[in-house]
């Protein structure tokens, strides 16, 4: 392996580790203020003790995705200074104010969270939680807002061979950023709710804290039933949207080889031959995939690898089509199984239905707890893999990205380096998130019920 592959698997590697904890740090901060909110209304202590577990948890979570969004960060100048120099005056600016306006501000009330229980009247208190979800969604943003640029280059020009901003309301207004970032904040609020929904249900099989965990697992199905299905909604419009603006990636992710018009049919599974340029199977439904792409007209991949040579000169122009197509559908897969068990839980409380009683259902949660996280993980694997061979899209490719001076040596060393310390950071992480989940709350005694209607504050 080269340094560019060596430097690719890297980048790889530290951006999904990172993305382990941040939908859970942004889902979890709006789950504790909901708990925190309950609790101030209805004064009802049960609240308080709950936003004190579940937030124990958020802390824990959100001090480990920190420490390994700063390594991340590290590869710009390491591994990609070719791209920063291309890219720095537009890449710059969204995440310069990340840093100094939105991370400063959720840490800055993640310790007058920690530090105010008994300082803060309690409305004051639970301000300071809803400022730290504030703060995580705006910090998503504009990582995002740079991300977009990556997917739809706008409002930029380019000066002596390097993009400049030309407009920051143009970067702002990137029809990308708005189908991404719902997109995200969305799986971020179900990764929270499939989180405190599985570790709920292994203390409801267990019969402890029955009273608190009942009623978290009841918040935690309420939101992620409303999320899942509208992330799924989202999606939707998503494709559509990279269907015109990036028709390679979705022509890669349906494994369309050649233009289809009218109701061409869509494909669930196939072998996929890239090197021959065919599927060697497929498994299709009729009709289909007109809906889905918004088109009836969906160009195929033979046809776009000409229309690239044309626009951009020779060239392979196509992306890894076997693992942009079957990430896009493990994303799909994992994120219908969310919405079945939401909505199936959704389906218990209506007919008032003990959930602890439900034990199969119980048990079937344990495991979706890692739902969203292959739903997450895999989402960005197409988002990412899909936009090859650009770095930027139709601006830069990756190989150009790559820093000059750096050799394979230098490369490989810092990808075992981090992955070593990834590791070690991983094997922390589970021990302390494993530890105080199991440990339950603080007060073991049994809680009083808690009202569903309470719920009415959502």
């Amino acid at each position: 392996m080269d340094a560019l592959a060596l430097a690719r698997l890297q980048f790889a590697v530290t951006t999904i580790y990172h993305f382990l904890f941040v939908p859970l740090t942004i889902g979890l901060a709006l789950t504790v203020a909901i708990m925190e909110t309950i609790y101030v209304r209805t004064k009802n202590p049960a609240f308080k003790t709950m936003a004190q577990y579940w937030g124990r948890l958020f802390l824990i979570n959100f001090a480990v995705g920190v420490v390994t969004g700063i390594i991340q960060e590290f590869q710009f100048g390491m591994n990609w200074s070719s791209y920063s120099r291309f890219v720095g005056d537009v890449f710059g600016a969204p995440l310069a104010i990340e840093a100094l306006l939105a991370f400063f501000l959720e840490s800055t009330f993640i310790g007058v969270w920690i530090f105010g229980w008994d300082r803060l009247r309690p409305a004051a208190h639970a301000l300071a939680m809803w400022l730290v979800a504030f703060g995580t969604s705006v910090s998503a943003f504009w990582i995002l807002t740079a991300n977009s640029f990556m997917q739809e280059p706008t409002g930029y020009a380019i000066v002596h061979g390097r993009a400049e901003m030309t407009s920051f309301g143009a970067l702002l207004g990137n029809p990308q950023l708005w189908v991404e970032f719902p997109h995200v904040l969305l799986a971020a609020f179900t990764t929270a709710a499939f989180f405190v929904a599985g570790i709920s249900a292994y203390f409801l099989l267990r019969r402890r804290n029955v009273e608190m965990f009942r009623s978290s697992m009841k918040i935690a199905l309420i939101i992620g039933a409303i999320a899942s299905l509208l992330i799924a909604l989202n999606g939707d419009a998503q494709a559509k949207h990279v269907v015109r603006a990036q028709p390679m990636k979705m022509a890669a992710a349906e494994a369309v080889w050649n233009t289809q018009n009218g109701s061409a049919p869509w494909t669930v599974v196939a072998g996929i031959d890239q090197a021959a340029g065919k599927n060697t199977f497929a498994l299709q439904i009729p009709g289909v995939l007109g809906f889905l792409s918004g088109t009836n007209h969906f160009l195929g991949i033979d046809q776009l690898q000409k229309q690239d040579v044309q626009k951009y000169g020779p060239g392979n122009y196509l992306p890894p089509v076997a693992v942009t197509f079957w990430s896009f559908r493990i994303m799909v897969l994992a994120g219908g199984l969310m919405i079945l068990l939401a909505w199936y839980g959704i389906y218990l409380m209506a007919r008032r239905r003990a959930l602890e009683g439900r034990r199969r259902y119980l048990a079937l949660l344990l495991p979706a707890l890692g739902l969203p996280y292959v739903a997450n993980t895999f989402g960005w694997i197409m988002t990412e893999i899909g936009r090859q061979p650009w770095v930027v899209y139709g601006l830069q490719k990756t190989m150009q990205g790559v820093s000059n001076t750096v050799s394979t040596g230098e490369v490989a060393t810092t990808l075992i380096g981090f992955t070593v310390i990834f590791g070690l950071i991983a094997a922390a992480d589970v021990y302390l998130m494993v530890r105080y989940a199991k440990a339950g709350p603080e007060n073991h005694e049994p809680s009083p019920e808690v009202p569903l209607e309470t719920a009415a504050v959502l």
